[in-house]
């Protein structure tokens, strides 16, 4: 048997097997789809410390500060220029 031959079909047979565990691992990803966070561990993740903007109303206030003093900064939803009207 020629020794190129076995090596063409070592690596067809480890692409196979690549291949295979591939599409059994994607096959895997369809399976039950359940929430990961338990009706009892909720309430951990509604307490406000977890809150991405803990103090909403304040920096609110601060952003339309900002928006007033430079009248190009904009991109945070508000109006007005650099005066300070809206």
């Amino acid at each position: 048997m020629d020794t190129g031959l076995a090596v063409k079909k070592g690596l067809n047979a480890a692409r196979n097997a690549v291949v295979t565990v591939g599409l059994l691992a994607g096959l895997t990803a369809c399976g039950n789809i359940e929430p990961w966070v338990k009706p009892y561990e909720r309430q951990a993740l509604a307490d406000p410390i977890m809150a991405q903007n803990p103090n909403p109303v304040s920096s609110a206030y601060m952003d339309h500060v900002f928006e007033a003093r430079e009248g190009a900064r904009g991109a945070l939803g508000g109006g007005g220029g650099g005066c300070g009207c809206n």
